[in-house]
């Protein structure tokens, strides 16, 4: 049940009211940015609503339990603070979001309706549309490690132990000629056999894309060259003389943990656990 003070209460049951909704997103990065519907802006609680941004959002509904209520939010790409570059990058990748009803006229008297997360977030063109997930979101998320042959921790975290700033994981170049917005030719890194660097981090240190960390999805060493391609592309188009940092990459194999990186002390999966063959497999009398 929603508490509202007796003066926003009082507005409600007056047949006149002043409404808006105010949408508040706090990213990941900590960069709160808000939103509103109403054609000035709103400012309560320390954040700026910005007016007129395009933002369309689609019906509140309640479930009962703990099954994830969900709405969307659609809207074009017409704000400063908003960009596409912005949204391709991730940035808004399970941002946190409240979205107020308020009384434009007094932004004291509101109430909050819900808060939740961003989802997944879909392009066309000049326009997107962001689906909002419930708390109860979070309660589906696995906990706890699960049984399986690849390991579960992540390169360089503290349950691996593996320190991704030695120069024997770590490579510093420059892109030579970028072919698209995410594969290049590059310098630097003639030394690491291919796929040395494949599923690890690429990170711009100059150009367009300065500070944009990417997964890797190639690395190869061809005949006069070694080309980087990317899961997704750069922010802004890469440009031959664009410096970067890479981090070496692992496929969770134990063989890998072995021979990349003599860490197998710390290999946080179960190699030895049995396949599906093995449960599938009858048994047959000698």
């Amino acid at each position: 049940m929603k508490t509202l003070s007796p003066e926003f209460a009082a507005h409600l049951a007056s047949g006149a009211t002043t409404l808006c909704w105010c949408w508040r997103i706090e990213r990941r990065d900590g960069t709160v940015l808000g939103f509103t519907d109403h054609d000035n802006p709103v400012a309560f609680g320390g954040t700026a609503y910005e007016a007129a941004s395009g933002f369309t959002a689609s019906d509140i509904t309640d479930g009962l339990g703990l099954s994830v209520d969900n709405l969307e939010v659609t809207g074009a790409l017409s704000s400063g603070t908003l960009t596409d570059d912005d949204l391709a990058a991730g940035r808004y990748d399970d941002a946190r979001i409240a979205i107020y009803r308020v009384n434009w006229a007094d932004p004291s008297q509101r109430v909050l309706m819900r808060s939740g997360s961003i989802g997944e977030v879909r392009r066309t063109g000049a326009s997107f549309t962001a689906e909002l997930r419930g708390l109860a979101h979070y309660l589906q998320q696995p906990t706890g490690r699960i049984l399986q042959r690849t390991c579960d921790a992540d390169l360089g975290d503290t349950r691996c132990g593996i320190d991704l700033s030695s120069p024997a994981f770590r490579g510093v170049g420059a892109i030579l000629t970028a072919v698209s917005a995410r594969r290049f030719t590059v310098s630097g890194i003639d030394a690491f056999a291919t796929r040395f660097f494949s599923r690890g981090l690429f990170a711009f240190t100059s150009g367009a894309s300065a500070g944009l960390r990417i997964e890797i999805k190639t690395h190869t060493k061809l005949a006069s060259a070694v080309e980087i391609e990317l899961w997704t592309d750069a922010e802004g188009p890469p440009a031959a003389g664009d410096e970067f940092i890479v981090t070496a990459g692992c496929d969770k194999r134990f063989e890998t943990c072995k021979a990349r990186f003599s860490n197998t002390i710390n290999f946080r999966g179960f190699p030895s656990i049995p396949g599906n063959q093995f449960l599938t497999k009858i048994g047959r009398s000698s």
